[in-house]
């Protein structure tokens, strides 16, 4: 073995084309193209670019190194096992003030050479093990043990696992035993780049027997359709704003919906399932569905401002998809036992989070009635004009809500043998949906006026937000685990207190009246 190690070692170095980056000069046969090729990991088969892009992600916060691909360094890391050297320096982050602490580093550094990292590993185990409370710290230290035992995992080459054929059996195998001597001679005489062509012929074998799916999902997350989403939501906000034809705005739109459709649908193709289950999928549906609502509503009653809301809410889902990934996670997983009964799938999960979607229609508009109030002037009529239409979109947002919750209780029968057991999200699921009873029932009896109501709109969508995120990113425990999250903490903390603030500012000291204003068109 070692014999072999030396002399694929030299003949890459002296006769495979490499590429040139600022640090890390010889990629061997470390290249992009590799992404294409299939991996199986985390229970499924996938293309090699998402999977290293994923987790040189979770160890360094980014999906690449310096001048290298995420399936470049991901590569070069992994041949490591059959001891091919290379430079590369991969550090982690360590904000937890106790987690840099316990590791020692100087003052003022929150990064750790993760090579480090890895010779703290018995250290590491032993100080988790010995936390019985699932703290912040804990976390922390947690999330640094799962980096150094995956980098090991990753630089041992056993976490590459290729395709080997024999006959019409798939065996998935380590790179370190999947490029075999006798392998790289026989190919050698066939090709220029024998390492390749060893890879390529064996995933070729694997495609005619398997299918293809994994390129499906490669070209999918290359077009980028959340970007491309979130570019022609604010195109089309621009024609709202700037043109008074509404035909611009209603073909960004339409242009919006069929991409964000397309994107949902090629994610049920690779996931083989409804894409609500987990928070990336279900702030994506959320957008998706506010916008087709606002858009029907707006047809209906004729009213430009429906499509205001939609746009405005869909961009926010967009900018939290594409910026928001330290918080909001695109990987597709597969799905734990009590999500696999598809029909409750896609009742129950599908009817709250169109609820969230409709209540987050009121909520923007409110919040921008407010500000025009509160900084440009809007007149009493104006101001009852739009009260109206925040009160149409309440009413749908809360009898979906409604019937989510009770399709809840039918679903925890059906998996957990009980109806209601006062679990963290079924608690502040009823608590959301009893101050929206409580804002109708005072808005159609008119105890609650107009000035009150728009501002208890906007701040009602926090116990939204809390029934939403909260339980996951925040009380984090329930029989609803499976869909906790990290990172949410700080992003819901600052939700409430810029909401909280922006209420008191919009509805204290004076506010402008004007005969007439608009808000949109």
């Amino acid at each position: 073995m070692k014999t072999f190690t030396m002399a694929l070692s030299l003949f890459l170095i002296s006769s495979i084309s490499f590429a040139q980056t600022s640090e890390v000069k010889n990629t061997y046969f470390c290249q992009d193209e590799l992404g294409a090729i299939p991996i199986r990991q985390g229970g499924r088969v996938k293309p090699l670019y998402v999977h290293a892009n994923e987790l040189i992600k979770f160890l360094t916060g980014k999906n690449r190194y310096q001048n290298l691909s995420g399936v470049q360094t991901y590569c070069l890391l992994s041949l490591q096992g059959l001891d091919l050297a290379n430079n590369i320096e991969l550090t982690a982050r360590v904000d937890h003030i106790d987690a840099q602490k316990f590791l020692e580093l100087p003052t003022g550094q929150k990064t750790i050479a993760i090579k480090d990292l890895v010779e703290e590993l018995p250290s590491l185990q032993r100080e988790v093990r010995k936390q019985k409370i699932k703290d912040s710290k804990t976390k922390a230290l947690q999330t640094l043990l799962n980096q150094a035992a995956l980098y090991r995992e990753i630089t041992s080459g056993q976490n590459w696992v290729l395709p080997a054929m024999t006959n019409d059996r798939v065996d998935w195998i380590p790179v370190t035993a999947f490029l075999r001597e006798d392998k790289i001679v026989a190919a050698k005489e066939l090709s220029k780049t024998p390492f390749l062509k060893v890879i390529n012929d064996e995933v070729q074998k694997y495609e005619e027997l398997k299918g293809t799916n994994h390129l499906l999902e490669y070209r999918f997350v290359r077009a980028k359709l959340p970007v491309v989403s979130m570019i022609l939501t604010l195109l089309a906000l621009a024609a709202l704003t700037l043109f008074k034809r509404f035909t611009w705005c209603l073909s960004f739109s339409a242009l919006t919906l069929f991409t964000q459709l397309a994107l949902i649908i090629i994610r049920i193709l690779i996931s083989g399932r409804a894409p609500i289950t987990n928070m990336y999928e279900t702030v994506m549906f959320s957008g998706f569905g506010a916008l087709l609502l606002s858009l029907i509503v707006g047809h209906l009653k004729k009213e430009k401002v429906y499509v205001y809301m939609g746009l405005m809410y869909n961009a926010c889902t967009l900018m939290m998809m594409n910026f928001a990934t330290g918080m909001l996670s695109e990987s597709i997983s597969p799905l734990v036992p009590v999500l696999r009964d598809n029909f409750w799938l896609s009742t129950h999960v599908t009817t709250i989070i169109m609820s969230y979607g409709a209540l987050a229609l009121s909520w923007i508009l409110a919040n921008t009635v407010l500000f025009k109030k509160k900084f440009s002037g809007l007149s009493i009529a104006d101001e009852n004009y739009y009260s109206d239409h925040i009160y149409t979109t309440l009413k749908c947002g809360t009898i979906m809500l409604g019937a989510g919750i009770i399709l809840g209780g039918v679903w925890a029968d059906y998996s957990w043998g009980r109806f209601w057991g006062w679990d963290p999200k079924e608690t502040w699921s009823l608590i959301a949906f009893i101050i929206y009873m409580a804002i109708l029932h005072g808005r159609y009896t008119s105890w609650i006026p107009t000035k009150r109501f728009i501002a208890l709109v906007a701040g009602a969508f926090m116990s939204i937000m809390m029934a939403w995120f909260g339980v996951n990113y925040i009380l984090a425990s329930g029989l609803h685990s499976y869909g906790f999250s990290e990172g949410g903490a700080l992003f819901l903390g600052s939700f409430f207190l810029v909401q909280t603030s922006f209420i008191i500012l919009t509805t204290t000291g004076k506010q402008k009246l004007l005969k007439t204003s608009e808000i949109v068109g």
